[in-house]
């Protein structure tokens, strides 16, 4: 999404906790001619989103949109899973994305005028097996994601999500090649993953001023997995 945003046109800060892929991003929207900031941040840490909000303010006078983007996840029966993982889960998902809204828009609101966008997932309509953390949390995005847009409407702020169906990633190939990935394939009308440059268009059009009376939405990208009934 960001070097997705940063091919439409605009200037992109992407931020984590790892200055290594943070610098690979950087070097990608570069890349697409456009100017960046090289500057780690952590969700659960509110000083740290507050100080590269107030550099992308020095250095580029004004923030437009933010994606909010950071989540984990974990796979244990429900029974067996550790209070501190759940609360860890929770405080990334849900509260994370809290403060990052908090954080940065305040300038928006003083320009009425911004665009939030949140990742909610699959899991925010329906219940996987044994991830019942994330689904949770989940779930409460796609719902702070709705009251945001409720209240920050009238200030000229819009808040929506974007719904990732089932996507390759370094991260879930191992998932995808097992019998798991086979049954969510399975249930994609469109028989396959998406692909991680099919998120672009979403992004871009939730970011712009096509989608200027859209606010509050689960925009969902999935191949059809939401619409999926009987299949064959």
């Amino acid at each position: 999404m960001a070097t997705g945003l940063a091919a439409a046109g605009a200037d992109v800060v992407a931020t984590g906790r790892r200055d290594a892929l943070v610098d690979e991003v950087a070097s990608d929207i570069e890349a697409c001619g456009r100017r960046t900031i090289r500057q780690t941040c952590d969700v659960a840490d509110p000083a740290s989103l507050d100080a590269i909000r107030e550099r992308c303010l020095r250095e580029f006078g004004r923030i437009d949109i933010l994606i909010c983007a950071a989540g984990i996840t974990a796979r244990v029966p429900t029974l067996e899973m550790m209070a501190a993982d759940w609360q860890r889960i929770l405080d990334t998902n849900v509260t994370g994305t809290l403060r990052a809204c908090r954080a940065f828009v305040g300038p928006m609101l003083e320009r009425r005028d911004g665009r939030i966008i949140t990742i909610a997932s699959l899991s925010s309509f329906l219940g996987f097996f044994e991830v019942a953390a994330y689904t949770a949390s989940k779930s409460a995005v796609a719902g702070l994601t709705r009251a945001l847009a409720v209240e920050w409407a009238g200030r000229g702020v819009r808040v929506n999500a974007v719904v990732p169906g089932v996507f390759a990633t370094d991260l879930n190939r191992g998932l995808l090649d097992s019998p798991r990935g086979q049954e969510l394939v399975a249930r994609t009308p469109m028989k396959r993953f998406g692909r991680l440059d099919e998120l672009v268009g979403a992004a871009v059009f939730l970011a712009s001023d096509a989608s200027s009376f859209v606010t509050g939405q689960l925009l969902v990208v999935d191949g059809g997995f939401l619409a999926s009934g009987v299949n064959q």
